[in-house]
């Protein structure tokens, strides 16, 4: 000991420097610097090292822990060159048919381009596009679905549906949050009537679960009022077949509740939101036509007669404040409602009619980027500019545009084809179209 101290003195004495041992990490792992902080008067030694009084510990303990944290705080930048804010800005101008292109091309592209920030910019800036999706049960029965890029005119691969629902009849379909596409209830063909709940992700591109509904229901109404989803009546296997009950789904709360019942059982046709309401037309239990009205705001129902029910056909839309009717089998005549007259009332004609085969029948209404969106059988589609005063077609042929399956794989010959199969009384049809905007 005494041998230790004279040598210690004698290097004081020629102007050495004793330096401890460093640990050759970020952090020291000796019992002393348990809380990860410098030990007091490891300055001194080397700045912004750190001392450690136990030598003889493992300097490479945890090393591959405080590696990976290391790499975390360091990341790569998203575009070489360029500050993150300025290569967000670049990417969220990308035209949306190319998203899934870039989240595969690095783990950062991926959390970005599926996160709620890169939307909500796309969205606040205007950038957001809007697809049309067509839900279609073919010949065999199963169900497929496609997407239309209006931009580029083309029909896009999407992921199959969820097995419960590729032979589902009579299930609901909507959106919520504008990018999330729900399905609902239907009536499996071995399991009968269903609770279950699935949604689409456009952001995504997966399919997901929801919380199950309350009752199990097929051949129901729904609609989408203040992005609360809501259902009511319908069937159910058992002895009291057709419901009166209803139910709302709020996604914020991520849970179902029950509403008021219907004043009677009924299974809806054909439904619509519009001054504030929910209309629904349907058959009761004796298989009368009938009509009710929902109002959120009182949670009640009430039986409705007027001339909106009298001379309601289906599909309609609620488009502006306005409400419009199909006024023939091909969807080449629009009507629209007067409140004040309380009367349907001739709005516009295309003068291009297609057709009364299946195939060319006119299967849904939607809005697709401020227009009214007619589809139909056979996947074409006509979009009508319903808020410009000057509806004469043969002054302003931009108000009524038929894209008869143009950028689809099906041309004009396929298209064809499938109106022969219309008229030879094919099965295969559009059941459910919605509008996701991303």
């Amino acid at each position: 000991m005494e041998r230790v101290v004279e040598q210690r003195s004698s290097n004081v004495q020629r102007g050495f420097r004793v330096q401890a041992p460093l640990v050759d990490s970020i952090s020291c792992y000796c019992k002393v610097d348990v809380g990860l902080k410098t030990v007091v008067g490891a300055s001194k030694f080397v700045p912004g090292s750190k001392l450690c009084i136990q030598p003889d510990i493992n300097p490479n303990a945890h090393r591959s822990k405080n590696s990976r944290r290391e790499r975390t705080r360091v990341q790569p930048p998203l575009l070489p060159g360029l500050p993150d804010d300025l290569a967000i800005g670049c990417l969220i101008r990308v035209p949306r048919v190319e998203h899934r292109k870039l989240r595969l091309v690095c783990r950062r592209w991926y959390h970005l381009l599926t996160g709620n920030y890169f939307y909500s910019l796309r969205r606040n800036l205007g950038l957001a596009e809007e697809w049309l999706y067509v839900m279609k049960r073919d010949r065999d029965g199963k169900i497929s679905w496609h997407a239309f890029d209006p931009t580029y005119q083309l029909w896009q691969p999407l992921p199959p549906v969820p097995r419960e629902y590729s032979e589902a009849r009579g299930f609901g379909c909507a959106v919520l949050s504008g990018c999330h596409l729900y399905l609902f209830g239907g009536k499996d063909p071995l399991r009968g009537s269903m609770r279950r709940v699935v949604f689409y992700s456009a952001r995504t591109n997966r399919w997901n679960k929801a919380p199950e509904m309350l009752r199990k229901r097929h051949l129901f109404g729904f609609c989408v009022i203040n992005n609360c989803l809501y259902v009511a009546g319908g069937e159910c296997d058992g002895i009291q077949r057709t419901l009166r009950s209803a139910e709302v789904y709020d996604p914020n709360r991520n849970r179902w509740s029950f509403i008021s019942d219907m004043s009677t059982a009924m299974v809806p046709f054909t439904g619509v939101v519009y001054d504030g309401k929910w209309f629904l037309k349907g058959r009761g239990i004796q298989r009368e036509v009938m009509s009710e009205a929902y109002t959120p705001g009182t949670n009640t129902w009430a039986p409705v007669h007027n001339g909106l029910v009298a001379g309601w056909r289906n599909p309609s839309i609620s488009l502006n404040g306005q409400l419009y009717a199909l006024d023939c089998r091909d969807g080449c005549k629009l009507r629209i409602y007067d409140k004040a007259s309380d009367s349907w009332n001739r709005f516009m004609d295309s003068k291009l009619h297609l057709g009364s085969s299946r195939a060319l029948e006119a299967v849904a209404l939607v809005q697709l980027n401020g227009r009214l969106c007619i589809v139909r059988n056979n996947m074409s589609i006509s979009l009508v500019d319903v808020t410009n005063p000057d509806r004469q077609l043969e002054r302003n042929p931009q108000v009524w545009e038929n894209i008869a399956g143009r950028g689809h794989l099906r041309t004009l010959m396929t298209n064809l084809l499938s109106s022969i199969a219309g008229w030879s009384g094919t099965k295969s049809r559009i059941v459910h179209c919605q509008v996701l905007q991303v």
